[in-house]
């Protein structure tokens, strides 16, 4: 009788966790749509018809709460076990990258799970061994490294827009597929994803971004001219795909023009991939505050904290 009723109320007790968090996740996601009041209506038509229904919001939250739990397993046993995880994540611009990144980190330890996003190469780096630079940020045992673009930009960004020549471009889908066995014969677990979006529904998303002042610090003078060179980025991410998709490390494609669904079949499809289980974990107990009789607490000058606005 006493294990069927502490049994129903740990039951209760996570479904009580599991509304407040998802309480809290629609808080944040009702704060995001209300950041873009300068849309103006035709544009949000014109968007809405392009679309056609995705998941409703309550199924959407409750799976992607869900699959943050089982991230949140993984983590521990990344961290238990000593894993070492590089999930690549490439695509056009606006694809959805930094979206479902932004979900994967939500509720992980980031000193487990760190997000690497590098800036243009500066002119020291452009003398170095093309991959040295991404070297560093590579896991020691324990962690997880999303790279939001990765040393894939040669064979997309850099090519296209004429910052690497075509003998450099020869000389990375030759390098590459051996960098990656390295990687993996050092005991890296290695992902590769590519998020890909229709040229309609890119053009769409870059017209929101235009719109939207919190969202313009999106867009910038390279991105408008990858909307020009369409065609040359669809061929070299063809090319990319032919020499790279090795047995070792194979590319996975996420259809990405519906946001919701690309979140949720990237994350569980990650989670597929990964061998994790349950670790060994000491019960925590909060032991109890150690009380001194003659401490008595300062007061603290009202300057130093933050005014009472809200």
């Amino acid at each position: 009788m006493d294990d069927k009723t502490n049994g129903g109320g740990h039951e209760s007790g996570v479904q009580d966790w599991l509304q407040a968090e998802l309480e809290d996740t629609l808080d944040e996601d009702f704060e995001l749509e209300l950041s873009e009041p300068a849309l103006s209506l035709e544009l949000r038509e014109i968007y809405k018809k392009a679309h056609p229904a995705t998941i409703d919001r309550h199924t959407y939250f409750h799976e992607l709460i869900r699959l943050q739990s089982e991230l949140i397993r993984l983590q521990d046993w990344v961290e238990h076990s000593k894993e070492k995880i590089v999930v690549l994540f490439e695509g056009r611009d606006s694809a959805g990258k930094g979206g479902v990144i932004k979900r994967i980190t939500q509720r992980l330890n980031p000193r487990i799970c760190r997000v690497v996003a590098l800036p243009a190469p500066s002119e020291r780096e452009k003398t170095q061994w093309y991959f040295q630079r991404y070297v560093p940020h590579l896991p020691a045992g324990g962690e997880i490294v999303l790279f939001d673009r990765s040393w894939y930009n040669r064979a997309g960004v850099e090519r296209v827009m004429g910052f690497a020549d075509e003998d450099q471009v020869e000389q990375f889908f030759r390098d590459v597929p051996e960098f990656e066995r390295m990687l993996l014969r050092s005991g890296v677990r290695l992902v590769k994803y590519w998020f890909s979006i229709t040229d309609e529904e890119q053009q769409l998303r870059f017209l929101m971004r235009i719109h939207d002042p919190m969202k313009q610090w999106k867009l910038s003078p390279m991105d408008l001219q990858s909307r020009v060179r369409w065609e040359r980025y669809t061929k070299a991410k063809e090319e990319m795909f032919a020499r790279t998709n090795i047995p070792e490390a194979p590319w996975y494609i996420v259809e990405g023009n519906d946001k919701k669904r690309a979140r949720l079949n990237c994350i569980d499809h990650l989670l597929s991939l990964i061998p994790y289980g349950p670790v060994p974990n000491e019960d925590v107990a909060l032991p109890e505050r150690v009380f001194n009789p003659n401490y008595e607490r300062a007061v603290l000058p009202p300057e130093l904290y933050v005014p009472r606005k809200y």
